[in-house]
Order: structure tokens, then sequence, then C-alpha cells
């Protein structure tokens, strides 16, 4: 994954490392990583809550891969559930993964995509 960008790329991660906690929202057309902590909502195209990060606050994204814990809603297009993440809210998505031992304590809804019938 991109960590630097230089002049002549156009778009680069935001990251939050472990040990920062920000509060307030984050709305960008790229990729979001938490390692820390976020109290706040985030929009996003790609959002990746990593080991030790938690986001306190509702999600909006093409992408979701959860390694930490959110309690908050999500509304994504992909969601991507990863041993020991942790969930608490509802998570409305097309697609959904998840591996061994993941703590979801949430409402699943399965959106159907606009032009299916």
């Amino acid at each position: 994954m991109l960590a630097f960008t230089n002049s002549e790329e156009k778009q680069s991660p935001t990251v939050i490392g472990a040990g920062c906690k920000v509060t307030g929202d984050i709305k960008t057309d790229h990729t979001v990583q938490i390692h820390g902590s976020i109290v706040g909502d985030i929009t996003a195209t790609t959002v990746v809550i990593g080991r030790g990060g938690v986001v306190d606050g509702a999600i909006v994204a093409d992408n979701l891969f959860l390694h930490g814990t959110l309690n908050g809603p999500a509304t994504v297009n992909n969601a991507n559930m990863f041993s020991a993440a942790q969930m608490h809210g509802e998570l409305s998505y097309r697609t959904l993964n998840i591996t061994a031992n993941t703590a979801l304590e949430c409402k699943l809804t399965k959106r159907k995509d606009k032009d299916k019938k």
C-alpha cells in the first residue's frame, strides 16, 4: 500500500498512525488508513482499519477492510472483515467477506444492485 507520493501523483492515502487520536470527520476521494483512534465520520473510497485501530462513527465507502474495531454504522459496497475484527452497529453492504474469529455484533443488510431486479 502507498505510504508516500511524489509531485506527479495526484492522490495519497490519509494515514492516522498508532497512538494518534483524532476527533472530527474525514472526507476524501482516496484511501484512509486508521491505526490509531478516530471519533467522527469517514467518507472515502477505501477505509482500512488496522489492528489496534478504532473508529467511533459512521463510515461511507466503496471498500472497507476491517482488522480493528468499528463502533458505528457502515454503508459500503465491499466489506472485508478479518480475524480479530470487531464491529458494533449496522453494516449495509453489497459484498461481504468474513474470516474466522471475527466479532460482529451488528445488523447486516445486503443491498441489491440498482440494475438488478
